[in-house]
């Protein structure tokens, strides 16, 4: 009876050693910590935790891969919801300028322009569209009217607001600002963000980097959601982020400063230019500079020029006192050469030595 179990003695495994289980990570010196998230989740997040105990390893693996996986994809998220849709309507030299540098930062972009500029648009990365119906249709977050100041009002005008989201913001990088400011509050539909801005370079004085240039910016109609307040702060990070000076300023004290910084200077580049300056082998580093301004204002068109002058009323006043000083000059000059003329016709040679002699 029992040569079975005598049989089958033979065929038994020893016996198993206590299972015991040991769970320890690998150390990767003192900040370890920060490759391994998962080792601080509570237990409730840690499956595997449970009350067999053989778990404990496996589990605590998968979550570090799990945590890391998720800080990958919260990262691209994060990307994502920083990302805009922006649609520049007015796609000339400007326009282009502009979108070179979000591109850059990988922003979506779309053009509308009158004139064909499929071409360049495809070269930068953008999409082109030459009717703003279909461009209304891609429902961009944001919308930059960058045409030149005297079409603005005939370009927005054209735009089919209904076929946009009713939370778009409509942006203006104009060189004036009340009148866009006006244009947009007469003409959006009031469910509609407005930011009125001015990035005070352009692409010959920008050509180099933004860094501290000035960026003028009103807030002038921002509803005031989470959603809404983060769209607006994430346009203007897009010019933050190249270091721009960022200025937050009213239209109207943007349009009487802008008036000496910006008309002043294109009037004289403008004179200087009808006086046809030449180069030299000897010109100074004032004359050097003179140059420059011509160069830097004369590359404009003058449509702009034309609108500085047109929007802004403060620069027909700064143009009469432009006016002013220059007679005041002459007549300052003339006035010396009449009493050195003078003193030549009608004053002896020998009055000179009269009066040395009497001092």
């Amino acid at each position: 009876m029992n040569s079975t179990p005598q049989r089958f003695a033979s065929l038994s495994l020893p016996p198993s050693p206590p299972r015991r289980f040991h769970h320890k990570l690998p150390s990767y010196g003192p900040k370890s910590a920060l490759f391994f998230p998962a080792v601080f989740l509570p237990p409730r997040s840690c499956p595997g935790r449970g009350s067999r105990r053989g778990r404990g390893g496996p589990a605590r693996a998968l979550d570090a891969a799990q945590s890391f996986d998720y800080e990958s994809r919260a990262l691209e998220d994060l990307e994502n919801r920083s990302r805009l849709k922006i649609a520049i309507v007015g796609f000339g030299n400007f326009g282009q300028f502009l979108a070179r540098t979000f591109a850059k930062q990988g922003h979506a972009l779309l053009a509308y322009s009158r004139s064909d500029h499929s071409v360049a648009a495809r070269s930068i990365g953008v999409d082109f569209y030459g009717d703003p119906h279909d461009l209304c249709e891609q429902h961009p977050d944001v919308v930059i009217l960058c045409s030149s100041i005297l079409s603005s009002d005939a370009v927005l005008r054209s735009l089919p607001f209904q076929r946009l989201r009713r939370s778009t913001l409509f942006v203006d990088v104009l060189s004036v600002k009340e009148f866009p400011k006006n244009l947009f509050l007469r003409t959006l539909p009031p469910h509609f963000d407005i930011l009125c801005t001015h990035p005070m370079f352009g692409p010959e004085s920008g050509k180099h980097g933004w860094a501290d240039l000035p960026f003028v910016y009103e807030k002038v109609r921002i509803i005031d959601t989470e959603e809404r307040v983060d769209r607006c702060r994430r346009f203007l990070d897009i010019f933050a982020r190249e270091g721009c000076r960022m200025v937050e300023m009213s239209c109207a004290e943007h349009d009487e400063n802008s008036a000496e910084s910006q008309f002043l200077t294109h009037t004289i580049g403008r004179i200087l230019s009808k006086v046809q300056l030449k180069p030299t082998t000897i010109a100074t580093k004032g004359y050097e500079t003179l140059l420059q301004i011509v160069e830097n204002t004369c590359s404009d068109s003058f449509d702009l020029y034309n609108g500085l002058f047109m929007y802004n009323y403060n620069s027909t006043e700064l143009l009469e006192r432009l006016d002013m000083a220059f007679d005041s000059v002459k007549k300052e000059l003339f006035g010396r050469l009449h009493d050195r003329v003078r003193k030549q016709l009608f004053e002896s040679p020998h009055d000179d030595e009269r009066m040395a002699k009497d001092s």
